[in-house]
């Protein structure tokens, strides 16, 4: 992890990080660099039980201080929330988005970003814009963008348990690439690994029903990939 350098991650939503890169950025922080984390929503609207959760303000706040359990298991200690609107981060300017995204490079200075690929994983529309804000921020600097991406293999394997339709945002298939194409593809040792866990499990309003259909087993061994290309595919 090293040769990252100074890492900034940039996410749409609390989980969007530690699904994402929760193990890289654990892995930077013992190495002893600089890690921070941009989320650009609370993710108010993204109940799993409405009962429980109560979309809106209630959600809003369980959501914020899971991300701040999650990113405290990682030793990840530096976090922006721009609290743009879950699911009406399509309707922001992009100019306003990316100069609050400069600002916070300024402050930082990372050398990389970590960040969603253009199709957003799951073609959210959240996920794309926040890809988008980070390209643009980054253009005419040497800050290198990586894009998160999903490996045909990886997707095979989570549709054994859950089923590929409940997790993308349209009828597109997910957008898939081959190992060879990844730039990063980190494997991680148990210590790493049980980190990632906690810190998925420190944000129960968002795994449980994907825990129940997977068993903890499955769910881990899920966690153990994570994979980015460059941003030239």
């Amino acid at each position: 992890m090293t040769s990252l350098g100074t890492i900034l991650s940039v996410w749409a939503h609390p989980d969007d990080e530690s699904y994402c890169c929760a193990g890289i950025m654990a892995m930077a922080v013992e190495a002893g660099q600089r890690v921070a984390c941009v989320t650009a929503t609370r993710g108010e609207l993204g109940s799993t039980d409405d009962e429980r959760w109560p979309p809106g303000a209630p959600l809003a706040e369980v959501r914020t201080q899971e991300l701040m359990a999650s990113l405290a298991e990682l030793g990840v200690t530096e976090h922006w929330w721009l609290d743009y609107p879950d699911g009406g981060c399509a309707a922001i300017d992009d100019a306003e988005a990316v100069a609050r995204l400069r600002a916070i490079i300024e402050d930082v200075q990372p050398n990389s970003i970590l960040t969603f690929g253009p199709d957003g994983a799951t073609w959210h529309t959240d996920h794309i814009a926040v890809s988008r804000w980070s390209h643009l921020a980054t253009q005419g600097t040497d800050i290198h963008v990586y894009n998160m991406a999903n490996t045909r293999q990886w997707i095979e394997n989570m549709s054994q348990y859950v089923p590929v339709e409940m997790v993308m945002m349209d009828d597109r298939a997910p957008f898939t690439v081959e190992p060879e194409q990844c730039v990063l593809n980190p494997r991680f040792d148990d210590a790493i690994l049980d980190r990632k866990y906690r810190a998925m499990v420190a944000q129960k309003s968002q795994i449980e029903p994907m825990m129940a259909m997977m068993g903890e087993d499955a769910f881990r061994e899920m966690l153990g990939e994570e994979t980015f290309t460059d941003d030239r595919w």
